[in-house]
C-alpha cells in the first residue's frame, strides 16, 4: 500500500519525532515541532531547538520547550526603554536575546500552578548549547552559567489551534513594571 502524501508540516513533525517515546509524549513533541516549524518558516527565527530537560537539574520538563533567536527583540524592559531613549537608540540597535517558547494547544487548560512548574524548571535565558552537550553559546559563556536579564524569567506562550494557526503571548514569572508609551 502506498503511503499518503504528507504536507511540509506533517513531514517535518514526522522527521523530528524521537525514536522511542510513549504515545502521550508523542503529542507534546509533535506540538513542539509544529511551533518550531512555525517560528522557523513563518517568523524567521534561527538556532531553534527543542528542550526536554531542565537546564537547572536535567530533570524532565513538564512539557517540551522550544528556544531560539527571533529576528528582533520580543520584549524591551521599561528600564532598558528609558536607557535607549536617553542614548537615542532604536530597538534594531539592541541585540536579540534567546527566548523560551512554551508550545500549547488551544484546548489545554493552564493554571498558575502549571506555569509555576515551567518557570521553576528553566533559567532566565536559554543556552545555545544543545541538551546532548554539542554546540556552545556564541558568546563563549559556560553552559551551566545562569544568565540573567532585566525583568526576570519570561517565555512566549505559543498556542496552536486545530487549523494550525499559532498565536504568541509574552508571559512573565511574577509582576513586571509596565512599559512606557
Amino acid at each position: 500500500m502506498e503511503k499518503p502524501w504528507l504536507s511540509a508540516l506533517s513531514s517535518f513533525i514526522e522527521a523530528s519525532k524521537p525514536a522511542e517515546i510513549p504515545i502521550a509524549d508523542l503529542q507534546q513533541h509533535g506540538l513542539a515541532a509544529q511551533v518550531l516549524h512555525n517560528l522557523q518558516y513563518q517568523h524567521d527565527w534561527t538556532e531553534l531547538q527543542v528542550h526536554t530537560q531542565s537546564p537547572i537539574d536535567k530533570r524532565p520538563l513538564p512539557k517540551p520547550l522550544v528556544s531560539g533567536l527571533p529576528p528582533h527583540r520580543i520584549y524591551v524592559h521599561p528600564d532598558e526603554q528609558i536607557e535607549m531613549l536617553k542614548q537615542n537608540l532604536q530597538e534594531k540597535d539592541i541585540p536579540v536575546e534567546r527566548e523560551w517558547v512554551l508550545p500549547t494547544h488551544l484546548r489545554e487548560k493552564w493554571s498558575l500552578r502549571k506555569f509555576a512548574q515551567v518557570f521553576d524548571a528553566i533559567i532566565e535565558m536559554p543556552s545555545a548549547a544543545r541538551e546532548d552537550g554539542q554546540g556552545m553559546p556564541k558568546d563563549g559563556a559556560d553552559t551551566k552559567e545562569i544568565r540573567s536579564r532585566r525583568g526576570g524569567k519570561r517565555l512566549l506562550l505559543a498556542t496552536a489551534g486545530d487549523d494550525s494557526t499559532v498565536v504568541y503571548y509574552v508571559v512573565h514569572d511574577g509582576i513586571v513594571k509596565p512599559r512606557q508609551n
